[in-house]
């Protein structure tokens, strides 16, 4: 009698990751012969999340997410998406209830090292990263190798193309005969001993051999192993003894980790080989497309897709234009000698067809479809940190979803809703989770409103698991952040801005602590530059305050010390510095100014304005700024109109030396030339100026003059040169202009309603 027991069957599928004609081939031959288990390549030790995949809210594009417990930084992502093979695999498993497992060597193990190691051969005595599709394009006379991918797998097993078998073997199995061959070839050219040249590759490859053999000694007789097509000469060893052997050797002994799997949301921009992803394609939304959309339309199908993106951003595309598009991509694939449209030819018709040759709607069609911005999606009991849970929380409080095409939205700080947002956004930013970009509102604006750039990433995910050491919810997470940043703040204006962040954050339980550090940090500063920088950020703070709810008097308390002690010690620190600090120093100037105007404190600008006065006639004070004072005492009203134009004349007097009178014009125009153009006694006083320097005086001035006169808007030095070229300039007095009172009358009940203000 004979008790032999059958070998049993071993289906190698080897693909290429993220390609579309591999998926559809896998689906096809799971579908035609079903096996009784899946075997995938992936880290064995994430089973135990293999079922969520299997969900129908689990919508790809996803990565299943491997970190160290206690180092969450360092981690490593395996992305799939919809027209990845090894999701096909798994999905069909988890649908026909087949088991499925991975059996790539363990995260556990992956982790260890602090970088992933190559992949190498030696070629010529050199060493590089081995490109196997490459190998083959170069080998078939191609110069690329997707477009040599396209042409031999993708478009061959498309619908349209056929697939009839080959090599003995079922139509469903052709393509993996060939791939599984061509790859043999190329490993026995540059691996003659039969082991990869990277010892992680040889423990990649002896972990999965193993893999098959614990579901051969499980029972299980019809296998099928979707693998990268390179795997599958070594894995043909499987059930080789003494392949075994040399196995259980490479595997023993290895250093491990505490790894922790899940799964996280993915992008398929972050598909694309261009963000420097190993085993990306260059067009995932175009894959994507192939994927779902195989058929005799796929073309016009993905012409009608443009046509609706162009249409969204107001370019012309009408549907004569997508039938000629395709027209077009049918004929420049026949001219070419390929069996199906590929993406180059889709890329010239749309060109020549939607673009008229222009880069522009070419940018909109490659940004939105051929990489895509699809983000995908994860069940809600996927595992995850307590911080993720909390956030997705705050994401279903204000209504935002994380979406990875960039997206703009405009808030109301009045309304509720729209502030718990702009809180939200600003918490997420002291995590170093930079979702959102303020593009606009309040620091530019200064006004009730923000607008905001949402564009999530998947690696935020990553950044919520190392931010969750910090706390549990989202709030606590950011005060502890918050307070981290300000302990390791090195001057006093990074920790008022880090006080003004905690505002807009709405952390009001940090603010008392945030206000200390700013009151002790600011009483023992002797520097009043670090003073003045931290005066805007709490201006602003008092300012707009009321939108947000922000006890304003205890900021008032704090800026009121600095204002002091910046008015204090502003002369002596313009005394004497030199042309760069000179420079800064007149930055600050101006922003403390604008910041004390905009709190309307009188007391507080009649005190800065004093000292800004004796700064302006101080000597050693360099030109530039005793020009940005004289400029900011003459817009105050502080200096009227006469001895505004008696200090900017002494200035300029033949006394200072042409560099010192120089600078005093590049400190009082300020980057402004309206000052010039409404007042032509000014223009007269700096035209004299610089009609009577001597020629070295004049070319020495030349450089800060032309800075200086650069800076001024278009219209702004055309009217003065008419001006000049008119005679206007040289005026030697000021005259008086009468006004009418009926005119001026009008003009004001005009400004009263646009401020709404009851006249």
């Amino acid at each position: 009698m004979d008790l032999t027991t059958p070998a049993p069957r071993i289906r190698l599928l080897g693909i290429r990751h993220h390609g579309p004609g591999s998926a559809r081939a896998v689906r096809r031959a799971l579908r035609e012969s079903p096996p009784d288990v899946v075997l995938i390549e992936g880290p064995a030790d994430a089973d135990g999340v293999l079922a969520l995949a299997g969900r129908d809210d689990m919508e790809p594009p996803v990565a299943m997410l491997a970190y160290v417990a206690d180092r969450p930084e360092r981690a490593a992502f395996s992305p799939f998406a919809s027209f990845s093979p090894e999701w096909v695999a798994l999905r069909w498993a988890l649908e026909a209830d087949v088991p499925v497992r991975f059996v790539d060597l363990p995260s556990r193990h992956t982790l260890v090292a602090d970088e992933p190691e190559q992949l190498e051969l030696a070629v010529d005595g050199q060493r590089r990263p081995i490109d196997p599709l490459g190998e083959l394009a170069t080998a078939a006379g191609y110069d690329d190798a997707e477009r040599w991918w396209e042409d031999v797998v993708e478009h061959r097993l498309h619908p349209d193309a056929g697939d009839a078998g080959e090599y003995g073997r079922p139509a469903a199995e052709a393509p993996f005969a060939a791939i599984g061959e061509a790859m043999a070839a190329l490993r026995a050219r540059h691996e003659p001993e039969g082991e990869p040249h990277d010892v992680s590759e040889q423990r990649r490859e002896a972990h999965m051999r193993a893999g098959i053999r614990t579901a051969v000694a499980d029972g299980f007789t019809d296998i099928v192993v979707v693998c990268g097509a390179w795997h599958v000469p070594a894995l043909e060893r499987a059930l080789d003894p003494k392949q075994a052997r040399r196995d259980a050797a490479t595997l023993r002994g290895m250093p491990k980790v505490k790894a922790v799997v899940t799964w996280v949301p993915w992008t398929h921009r972050r598909l694309a080989s261009a963000t420097g992803y190993g085993a990306g394609v260059t067009a995932p939304g175009w894959y994507h497309h192939l994927y779902t959309h195989a058929g005799p339309d796929v073309v016009a199908r993905w012409f009608a897709e443009a046509a609706h993106v162009l249409r969204a951003a107001d370019h012309a595309a009408s549907a004569a234009d997508v039938v000629e598009a395709t027209r077009l991509a049918d004929a420049l694939a026949v001219l070419r000698g390929r069996p199906l449209a590929g993406l180059r030819e889709v890329d010239d018709a749309a060109r020549a067809v939607f673009g008229h040759g222009a880069d522009t709607p070419m940018r909109l069609i490659s940004n939105d479809l051929v990489v895509g911005n699809r983000l995908g999606s994860v069940p809600d009991i996927t595992p995850m940190v307590p911080l993720a849970k909390s956030l997705n929380a705050e994401f279903k409080r204000c209504r935002l979803k994380p979406e990875g095409a960039k997206k703009l939205i405009e808030l109301d700080l009045r309304q509720p809703l729209h502030l718990q947002r702009s809180q939200l956004l600003h918490r997420l930013s002291l995590l170093d989770i930079p979702w959102g970009h303020e593009t606009e509102g309040r620091r530019s604006a200064g006004t009730f409103r923000e607008t905001w750039q949402l564009r999530w990433e998947p690696e935020f995910e990553l950044r919520i698991i190392e931010s969750s050491a910090l706390g549990t919810t989202v709030v606590t997470a950011c005060t502890a952040a918050l307070m981290q940043k300000a302990g390791a703040a090195v001057s006093l204006g990074d920790l008022t801005v880090l006080l003004e962040r905690c505002l807009l954050a709405g952390l009001d339980d940090a603010v008392p602590d945030m206000l200390r550090l700013v009151d002790e940090r600011s009483a023992v500063s002797a520097d009043v530059a670090r003073l003045m920088e931290a005066v805007p950020p709490l201006a602003r703070t008092i300012r707009y305050g009321d939108v947000r709810a922000t006890d304003a008097q205890a900021v008032q308390t704090v800026i009121a010390g600095i204002v002091s002690r910046v008015v204090a010690g502003l002369v002596s620190a313009c005394v004497g510095i030199d042309d760069d600090e000179s420079a800064a120093m007149a930055v600050l100037v101006r922003d403390t100014q604008s910041a004390l105007s905009l709190l309307g404190d009188d007391e507080h600008l009649a005190a800065m304005h004093r000292a800004l006065t004796e700064v302006s006639e101080r000597e050693r004070v360099h030109g530039l700024l005793q020009g940005v004072a004289t400029r900011v005492l003459a817009d105050a009203s502080v200096f009227d109109a006469a001895d505004t134009e008696r200090r900017v004349s002494r200035s300029l007097s033949p006394g200072a030396t042409p560099l010192d009178a120089a600078a005093f014009v590049e400190g009082f125009l300020g980057g402004s030339g309206a000052v010039l153009v409404h007042d032509p006694v000014l223009l007269g006083v700096i035209d004299r100026w610089l009609a009577t320097l001597a020629s070295d005086a004049f070319t020495q001035t030349l450089p800060l003059l032309r800075r200086t006169f650069g800076s001024f808007e278009t219209a702004e030095r055309r009217a003065i040169g008419d001006r000049v070229r008119t005679g206007e300039a040289p005026s030697t007095h000021r005259s008086e202009h009468q006004l009418d009172p009926e005119r001026v009358a009008a003009g004001l009940a005009t400004v009263a309603q646009l401020l709404g203000v009851r006249s």
